[in-house]
């Protein structure tokens, strides 16, 4: 008896490790690369996500009415790792269903089958320091830096913007990262409203007549004397266009420079973000072919938020924000101070986008406060409130197509309230997100000529997100 004791005994340690090792894998999200077996050097992962949105109340110009959409799109990435080069190919499918003549559909939402990075990576020694590495990026690409508002790769839309050229990026052993890049976007496809209707499969073209650079710098800890922990960022970036055969452009030549303080949120303390970019250069005020007078450029943005995590099991945090892009102050002069968004979001800042999102980073006041919790690595929603007015009120809603060139419509756009809340079925695998929006019509939005009916727009959406 006593040795059989003895044996169980020994055992129990051996079952116990088994049976954590078993649950350590259930726990562990399924991946592709696992399931087919892939060797070390080859990767295969992606995501399928479908995501249904309505709309009370159309806002914009020349639209009525309600509206709805049901939007897929699905990502696969393969990337072949040979130690200092590697090569990746990532395609994607964006459709869109449910949808009609009212719906503001543009190569933003559908863009079947297509390749969407197709690229070699080569691994370099760091250029910061001696111990830090470099990574360059050449072809077909996405592109994301810092807090993503001069350029990124999109989440939320339902096409992913990219480019062609070369990123550079060299990372020191502190932490520090220097990003070096030159690239053409893509014109995606299909652009004529009836093939987007009807998902009609084109093929995306670079864009050689848009040209994009950029040096981004971005030290860690930047000023320890001050506050641990605080990112600085310098920057510049760059755009210059030129008319291509049957690719017309406004002929856009920008030097943007900018910088960025980030302090990231934690537990029981105070965080930060601001940003800031002013815009110099030239443009003409249209496309067309025979308007050739340059307009002198001269825009600049400013986004401020501070915030605060107290020290509770969910998380809670609460922010003050203020967002600034310039406006054009007369459309009969030879300037063009409106700020546009050119490549980065606008979505984390200001609302839910797709068919609706009124507010961009252009022509815009907007202060306000957001709420978020997180009371579980599974949980997390956020609550956004602003109240939005027009920087000019001689220039456009930029979103809206609206405008009152004599200034008589008042500025202020609205209310906005916008909230999401995401929760994940299986880690790692199984995201589901629901999110609703409101737009209460402010002066500008009730009194400019051709504006909306009623005195407010009501969105929500509904989507589920599947990694592999």
């Amino acid at each position: 008896m006593a040795g059989a004791m003895l044996i169980a005994g020994a055992g129990a340690p051996s079952l116990s490790w088994a049976q954590s090792d078993v649950q350590a894998r259930v726990d562990q999200p399924w991946r592709l690369s696992e399931a087919l077996k892939a060797p070390d050097w080859l990767s295969v992962s992606g995501q399928t996500r479908a995501r249904y949105e309505t709309l009370n109340n159309q806002f914009r110009a020349g639209l009525e009415g309600d509206d709805q959409a049901l939007f897929f799109r699905t990502l696969l990435h393969i990337k072949a790792d040979a130690g200092p080069v590697a090569f990746g190919v990532e395609f994607q499918d964006s459709r869109g269903y449910l949808t009609d003549s009212g719906t503001p559909l543009t190569s933003s939402f559908v863009n079947p089958f297509d390749v969407l990075q197709a690229y070699m990576q080569i691994d370099a020694p760091g250029i910061l320091d001696d111990g830090g590495r470099t990574k360059i990026t050449l072809g077909r690409q996405t592109v994301s830096i810092g807090s993503k508002r001069q350029i990124e790769r999109v989440s939320y839309a339902n096409v992913i913007k990219n480019y062609t050229g070369l990123h550079a990026v060299s990372y020191s052993s502190r932490g520090d990262e220097l990003h070096l890049f030159a690239v053409s976007p893509l014109s995606r496809r299909p652009q004529q409203r009836a093939d987007i209707d009807n998902n009609v499969l084109v093929f995306d073209r670079e864009q050689l007549g848009r040209r994009i650079w950029g040096m981004h710098y971005r030290r860690a800890d930047f000023a320890p004397m001050i506050a641990q922990n605080i990112w600085g960022e310098a920057f510049i970036y760059g755009l210059h266009e030129s008319d291509r055969a049957n690719a017309p452009t406004p002929n856009r030549r920008y030097v943007a420079p900018g910088f960025r303080f980030y302090r990231k949120p934690e537990r029981a303390a105070w965080d930060m973000d601001i940003e800031g970019s002013v815009r110099f250069g030239a443009r003409r005020a249209t496309s067309a072919a025979n308007d050739v007078e340059d307009l002198d450029v001269d825009a600049s943005m400013l986004i401020a938020r501070v915030g605060y995590t107290f020290d509770l099991s969910w998380r809670p945090r609460i922010a003050l924000q203020y967002y600034w892009a310039s406006g054009d102050n007369n459309p009969n002069d030879d300037r063009f101070d409106q700020y546009e968004r050119l490549f980065g979001s606008r979505r984390t800042d200001l609302n839910n986008t797709s068919i609706h999102g009124p507010l961009t980073p252009a022509n815009l006041s907007a202060p306000g406060v957001r709420f978020d919790i997180k009371p579980s690595d599974r949980i997390d929603a956020r609550l956004h409130y602003s109240a939005a007015s027009l920087a000019s009120d001689r220039d456009a809603w930029v979103i809206a197509r609206l405008r009152d060139e004599a200034g008589l419509s008042g500025d202020f756009i609205g209310h906005t309230l916008d909230a999401r809340a995401r929760y994940w079925l299986k880690p790692g695998n199984v995201l589901l997100d629901v999110g609703a929006s409101a737009l209460i019509f402010g002066d500008f939005a009730k009194n400019v000529p051709g504006g909306p009916q009623g005195t407010r727009t009501l969105f929500g959406y509904a989507q589920a997100v599947i990694r592999f």
